[in-house]
């Protein structure tokens, strides 16, 4: 408190638990970045951030698994093609980056988010055998079908028949749990949504990358809308590449389909 700010309203207008910035001074969570940049890596200081303490190794593990898994989906995807569409209009790059991360919405970039809180809705039932479990995963399905969507979040994919990040983060998941790193909670329901989905289909749907992400981030703690953010965060790797690479292949205003391609006109005249 100084005498230019004697109630102390103008140093409190941004109080914040997790940076502290002075003169010769940056510490984060009370940790000074010189020991930070020594001992610690990128997904350490971002669980530190954003949770407030150091992830044990398995916890670290996890979050690293779910940030590359989420890194890039190629430009089929629509938050790169965005990127590298507005890298090609002189914007620059940081604008290139905005540009694909603001289309991360509901529908594109949300699925992760909305499979934590179905997953979340199934675990606070508390089912305490594979029966259990398998009746309360129906009732919850039944009841979000009804209510939100048809289609479970977390759950098929237009593009993978079978997607390849599903298998090798199960297995993390599955070593997490044997080391005693994760209740596996989350890991059942997001099974048990698989197989209740599955009954009767002869062409199954598996589960996906925002589920098995879900499941991590459920595992975790990570509460639904910081789940998304991280998924957000990690797929600004990917937008940060293709933006970049498309400034460097050049191009002017290259829109979502070559110039040789043009838009069926559905209209009539007026």
């Amino acid at each position: 408190m100084t005498a230019i700010d004697p109630t102390g309203q103008v140093a409190d207008w941004w109080a914040t638990d997790i940076s502290n910035i002075a003169p010769g001074v940056i510490e984060l969570r009370g940790n000074a970045i010189a020991e930070l940049l020594r001992e610690r890596g990128f997904t350490e200081v971002i669980w530190l951030l954003t949770s407030g303490g150091f992830p044990t190794p398995g916890q670290r593990r996890l979050l690293e698994a779910a940030l590359v898994a989420s890194v890039d989906h190629g430009p089929q995807a629509p938050s790169i093609a965005s990127a590298r569409m507005a890298a090609t209009c002189g914007v620059g790059l940081n604008n290139a980056i905005a540009n694909g991360v603001n289309v991360l919405g509901d529908v594109h970039g949300g699925a992760g988010q909305q499979c934590v809180e179905l997953l979340n809705a199934i675990v606070a039932e508390g089912a305490d055998s594979e029966e259990a479990l398998r009746a309360v995963t129906r009732r919850v399905v039944t009841q979000w079908q009804q209510e939100r969507s048809r289609f479970l979040p977390g759950f098929g994919h237009r593009f993978h028949p079978v997607d390849p990040r599903r298998e090798p983060i199960l297995d993390l998941l599955h070593e997490a749990r044997a080391a005693g790193d994760i209740a596996g909670r989350h890991v059942d329901a997001g099974l048990a949504v698989e197989a209740v989905l599955n009954e009767g289909r002869s062409r199954p749907v598996p589960i996906n990358v925002d589920g098995v992400t879900a499941m991590i981030y459920g595992e975790l703690g990570v509460p639904p809308e910081l789940a998304r953010g991280l998924f957000v965060l990690g797929r600004s790797v990917g937008i940060l590449a293709h933006a970049w690479e498309q400034t460097q292949q050049g191009g002017r205003i290259k829109g979502p389909v070559p110039p040789s391609i043009l838009p069926t006109y559905t209209g009539a005249r007026a």
